[in-house]
């Protein structure tokens, strides 16, 4: 019996151990895992609280220190709400009722707020976003925890932001009424709505263009080069539904026939060699405007095919990718050239042409309306006044008489350019054709039925300079009345490269006296089959 209570005794012992043993590891683990979190909650940098249920601090971490300017050991045990929430985002007193802090503990919900002040030791605040979650222990309500966070920075940035906003509209106010200005001084520069003329053809013209601009319908405008094609243009989509939307203008004529199609329509990246970007085309430009298509016969067959799709749906993709591009553009096309002779010469589709041909525009050329060239002259140079910023009273009488003998092959932009430069020249209110170019103007008219041949050998020359030698060149050419268009183009262009030693570009080049742009000539030559002096060079070609 003995032994047996001796071994019953042992076994109480062992297990008491046991239990022992286990309680320290458990307050080891308890006392571990509570350090942790202490060390936890003192890394975090945001301000901690704990309340009890009458709202004293029963823990902070040093992040709340810091924040409110207090130590630690100050703030357990206060009332937090008297201590940094006693006031309201205004400086208004704020009661312990309306208190969101408090409120966690009569409704036991969590509450978040983003617009109130904490107030530092100091006596100065700072704004703060905090978070006030009940605490229950055991299904009761014992106190709640406050995470809170200074949001000082994001205020200030958010009134930078704002600052910057505000910046943003008030420069793009400034914007709107700059570009508003410069539409209104694009449309005095170019007279455009204000077309100068009576004759009875121009005014058919024009009374059409206003018609047909409160419909959607392709317009295609005929005409030389120079009568002002452009102008119709930009009535026509002035006077639409499309006119808060740009016009955008393409010269087909004045594209390298590789890019034409890309100018157009656009392209992905690594469509091709040099494509390091995508790039929209000149049709997405234009969604919701018009676009306005110059020189269109000049447009290559392959491009011509997507243009027709675009007409008939719509859409189109970029070159080199896959994606539809839907787009809403007001079509209106230009051209020079006999759209309807180049359907026969297989140079232009037929489906195209009859597409935008539905409603045809001919704008009639300067000599034959020459009853209209006095007002030209006073617009004219009325805007020559104002760009050169002394007074022009007008033209001497010979200078009128000579200017109504003249043909005007490069139609109103050459008179433009004849009276510009006789502007630059004179030396007195009143203008002398005279003073710039006896030759060109006593040329007789080479377009009115009959054949002639200009002289110059009568008119003495009292400068010199490359308009002097294309004068010359000119006079020696022989136009007959009878020649289709293209042809008396040809010989005109012929004499004014004779004329300037067949140099295209620069000041004294070819270009600039026909008042086009170099690549525009290069394609005209080409299409015209006048070579340049390099390929006359290589083939021993005469030029001409």
């Amino acid at each position: 019996m003995q032994r047996a209570d001796h071994t019953g005794t042992g076994y109480a012992v062992v297990q008491a151990a046991a239990r022992g043993q286990d309680a320290t590891r458990d307050a080891k683990r308890a006392a571990y895992f509570e350090r942790q979190n202490e060390l936890i909650l003192n890394a975090a940098g945001e301000g901690i609280y704990g309340l009890d249920l009458d709202g004293r601090v029963t823990f902070a971490n040093p992040a709340a220190a810091d924040l409110t300017g207090h130590a630690v050991d100050e703030l357990m045990g206060q009332h937090m709400h008297s201590l940094v929430h006693h006031t309201g985002p205004d400086g208004a007193p704020l009661p312990r009722e309306r208190c969101a802090i408090y409120a966690a503990f009569a409704d036991g919900a969590v509450h978040h707020v983003e617009d109130e002040l904490f107030w530092r030791k100091d006596g100065s605040s700072f704004p703060v976003r905090y978070t006030s979650t009940p605490i229950r222990e055991g299904g009761r309500l014992v106190g709640a925890v406050v995470v809170f966070k200074d949001i000082s920075e994001r205020r200030a940035a958010e009134a930078q932001l704002r600052t910057a906003l505000a910046e943003v509209g008030r420069l793009k106010e400034q914007l709107q009424a700059e570009n508003a200005y410069l539409q209104q001084e694009i449309r005095a520069a170019s007279n455009f709505g204000e077309i100068v003329g009576s004759d009875p053809a121009l005014v058919r013209a024009l009374a059409a263009a206003r018609r047909v601009a409160a419909t959607n319908t392709t317009v295609l405008i005929r005409g030389e080069s120079g009568t002002g094609k452009e102008l119709v243009a930009r009535l026509v989509h002035e006077q639409s539904a499309r006119r808060e939307r740009p016009l955008v203008k393409v010269n087909c004529g004045a594209l390298p026939q590789t890019l034409v199609g890309s100018e157009l329509f656009g392209h992905e990246k690594g469509a091709f060699t040099g494509a390091v970007n995508q790039r929209r085309g000149r049709f997405e430009l234009a969604d919701g405007g018009t676009l306005f298509l110059d020189e269109i016969g000049e447009l290559p067959l392959e491009t011509q095919a997507t243009l027709l799709r675009v007409l008939q749906d719509g859409e189109f993709e970029r070159i080199g990718g896959v994606q539809t591009v839907r787009v809403q553009v007001r079509l209106i096309v230009a051209t020079h050239r006999d759209l309807a002779a180049m359907v026969e010469a297989g140079q232009f589709r037929a489906d195209l042409y009859y597409r935008l041909n539905v409603f045809p525009i001919v704008i009639p050329p300067l000599r034959n309306r020459l009853s209209d060239l006095p007002g030209l002259v006073e617009a004219f140079l009325g805007q020559l006044s104002r760009r050169f910023g002394r007074p022009i009273t007008g033209l001497t009488q010979g200078s009128v008489e000579r200017l109504s003998r003249y043909s005007f092959p490069g139609n109103v932009r050459e008179l433009h350019n004849l009276l510009e430069r006789a502007a630059i020249l004179a030396s007195d209110h009143e203008l002398e054709i005279g003073e710039l170019e006896d030759a060109i103007v006593r040329s007789s008219p080479p377009w009115r039925g009959e054949a002639s041949s200009s002289t110059l050998t009568q008119a003495p020359l009292r400068s010199h300079g490359p308009e002097r030698a294309v004068v010359r060149a000119a006079a020696r050419v022989q136009v007959d009345g009878a020649l289709d268009l293209e042809t008396r183009e040809r010989q005109h262009m012929i004499a004014v490269l004779h004329g300037c030693h067949w140099k295209i570009a620069g000041q004294d080049g070819a270009a600039a006296v026909l008042g086009l742009h170099p690549n525009t000539l290069r394609s005209r030559m080409k299409k015209l089959r006048i070579p340049t002096r390099r390929d006359a060079r290589r083939s021993g070609a005469p030029l001409g």
